[in-house]
């Protein structure tokens, strides 16, 4: 009898198989829970960017700083 398990796959195996799982999970976006916390917050950052529209950084100048942050 064979009990191989997801632990038993090499690093490379397990990144595919999240791959595949995240693209399935993608397929179908409304079937996935959003619990209540989550959609409160959600709420708050909307009203936040609604009240303050130039609080908004562009992901592109975000990693930039990050990478900035982070060079070495």
């Amino acid at each position: 009898m064979n009990t191989a398990s997801i632990f038993d796959l090499s690093p490379s195996e397990k990144l595919q198989l999240v791959e595949d799982l995240w693209d399935d999970l993608a397929t179908a976006p409304e079937t996935i829970p959003v619990h209540d916390w989550q959609q409160d917050e959600l709420a708050r950052r909307k009203a936040n960017l609604l009240m303050n529209p130039d609080s908004v950084v562009p992901w592109e100048e975000v990693k930039l700083r990050i990478r900035a942050h982070h060079a070495r």
